[in-house]
Formats: structure tokens, C-alpha cells, sequence
């Protein structure tokens, strides 16, 4: 399930992050993660007739911003990181 998130996630940006978070728990997954991907899946139903409209000849601006903190995690010393996308002044992802 998760590597058919990851996949949609080139077209579904709106879902990156959470898929991403949920990709951290796939070597001991629990039933709270299942209960996440199902609940990212009951969202993409809901939303599959929405899409994002840009005006013709528009000068819109498309910004990223990224955060890392390197072996920021106490138990495992893991790394976390985590990019937002901005088209024009909205947020996107």
C-alpha cells in the first residue's frame, strides 16, 4: 500500500508528507499506521475530482523551502527533513 502512496505522490503532492511519515514505520508497522493509510486513502477518494487551475500568460512564482535536522533523533540519532512549495503565495505542499 505504501509503495502505490509513494507512486501517486508525483501527481498528488498534497499527500507527500504524510506518506512520507508513514514510509519511517514500514519495518515495524502497527495498527495505528494502517489506521493512517487507510485514512490517507478514504482522503484521495474524497478528492479525486479536485484539481489545481493556473491562469494562461500568469507570472506566478514557484518558492521551496526545506528544514533538516541532522541526528536530531534522541534514540536513534536519525535525521528528519521536510520541504514546503509555494506556487505564487499559496502553500501546495
Amino acid at each position: 500500500m505504501i509503495s502505490s502512496l509513494l507512486y501517486l505522490t508525483a501527481n498528488r503532492p498534497d499527500i507527500m508528507h504524510n506518506v512520507c511519515m508513514c514510509v519511517r514505520f514500514q519495518s515495524c508497522p502497527k495498527e495505528s499506521h494502517l489506521t493512517t493509510v487507510k485514512r490517507i486513502m478514504k482522503y484521495l477518494k474524497g478528492t479525486k475530482t479536485l484539481r489545481l487551475w493556473y491562469l494562461r500568460g500568469a507570472n506566478i512564482s514557484l518558492t521551496r523551502y526545506s528544514d533538516s535536522d541532522f541526528g536530531g533523533c534522541k534514540l536513534n540519532r536519525k535525521s528528519t527533513s521536510d520541504t514546503c512549495h509555494l506556487l505564487g503565495c499559496s502553500l501546495i505542499t
